[in-house]
């Protein structure tokens, strides 16, 4: 079924032009199709009226490029889980304090693939760093900031690594396999498994299955930010 998002009438405002800013954030282990599910999501919204900021970690600014050409290189194999999970700390910080934050207080719609939670996922679950760590990391680099939604893409670990072959080979748009897509199946399924059980904790992330049909997904993405819109929208008039 179609979703309609919540778009105004000629000389009406949208329910989410009426916001001071919403921060919308996708998470899933590697595979999951969470890149190609928010440029769907963006290109939608964007027809209906709506211009949301599309953005990433790590790697979403400039000094946030440099960290990401470091922690996602193979030249860097042995990096350190400790020295790896401060890096993208750092890549947050700057990301949230130059990107999301001034976006987000101009009343923008802000839609990031990965944030907080990934930090849990892979360096907590992944690679067994301590959680109360990474929490108080995440809660410096991020000033408190919270997303009003997270959707979390679940899918098996071994079709995700199927997904992941073709940019094994290079003949993925995204480019080739980076060193943590090429980790082994235990440490994605550890992942995978984390995510599992930030879910269960976490009231504003919502599961969906990306298992299915490209547009099935993508219809389940809009209805849960619909969810959201008409939530917000409902409660601020």
């Amino acid at each position: 079924m179609d979703v309609v998002f919540a778009v105004a009438r000629q000389g009406e405002e949208t329910a989410a032009s009426k916001m001071q800013g919403l921060f919308i954030t996708f998470e899933g282990i590697d595979g999951c199709g969470k890149s190609t599910h928010i440029a769907s999501l963006a290109r939608h919204l964007t027809l209906l009226g709506t211009s949301p900021l599309v953005t990433f970690e790590p790697g979403g600014t400039s000094f946030g490029s440099q960290v990401r050409s470091l922690v996602l290189s193979h030249e860097t194999a042995g990096l350190g889980a400790v020295a790896e999970l401060m890096l993208y700390a750092a890549d947050r910080a700057e990301h949230v304090r130059t990107v999301i934050r001034p976006a987000l207080s101009e009343g923008r719609l802000v839609l990031c693939d990965r944030f907080a939670d990934s930090s849990m996922a892979f360096q907590g679950y992944g690679r067994g760093l301590d959680l109360d760590l990474i929490a108080s990391l995440n809660r410096t680099a991020t000033g408190g900031l919270e997303p009003d939604l997270t959707i979390l893409l679940d899918l098996e670990p071994a079709v995700a690594a199927a997904h992941l072959e073709s940019r094994m080979s290079g003949a993925s748009a995204k480019g080739p396999a980076d060193r943590i897509d090429i980790e082994s199946l235990d440490f994605h399924r550890r992942v995978r498994e984390g995510y599992l059980k930030i879910f269960r904790g976490k009231p504003l992330m919502r599961m969906v299955d990306s298992s299915g049909e490209p547009d099935q997904v993508q219809g389940r993405i809009r209805s849960e930010v619909q969810r959201l819109l008409d939530t917000l929208g409902s409660d601020r008039k």
